[in-house]
């Protein structure tokens, strides 16, 4: 167990985070047609998982739109926003922001995604969806940057999840 902050308020936060060298745990998350998406679905491509609680809150759209426009270029590398919205949300929003180099993934199904990954708020009002952290995994899933963002309300270090992939 571990903590954030949320407005200065300290949250506890269940779960192990993934560290640099660690392979990461298998997960199995709600793709936008409502299948099932694994982490073996991205086998061979690197991967940045930016992970938060909800897409309709300011600084999650942000961190969306910064890697959609950020790490697209990037070869042989997927981003995976995982968060606890509906599929028919964050596709609306990816929609209407016209975001369509990320892949959006909803822990609707796959809430022990929030354990194994060390996201799962387990205090305050945002109890039951994720703490906001990065996870670049290589192609082999073994992780190259994790950042566990220390307020929920900033953004991640993006350059320093980016430039693992450099």
């Amino acid at each position: 167990m571990s903590s954030v902050n949320l407005g200065g308020n300290p949250i506890t936060i269940g779960g192990e985070f993934p560290q640099k060298g660690n392979k990461a745990p298998a997960f199995k998350l709600v793709a936008k047609d409502l299948s099932d998406a694994t982490l073996a679905t991205y086998s061979g491509k690197r991967k940045v998982l930016n992970i938060f609680p909800s897409i309709d809150t300011p600084t999650c759209a942000t961190s969306v739109r910064t890697f959609n426009s950020k790490a697209s270029a990037m070869d042989n590398t997927v981003v995976l926003c995982i968060s606890a919205d509906l599929p028919f949300a964050q596709a609306r929003f990816c929609g209407a922001e016209g975001l369509d180099n990320v892949i959006n993934l909803s822990t609707m199904r796959g809430s022990e995604f929030l354990k194994d990954y060390g996201v799962a708020i387990e205090s305050g009002p945002l109890a039951g969806v994720t703490a906001r952290a990065v996870v670049v995994l290589d192609e082999n899933d073994t992780v190259l940057h994790s950042e566990l963002v220390g307020e929920i309300r900033d953004e991640p270090n993006y350059d320093a999840a980016l430039a693992v992939l450099s």
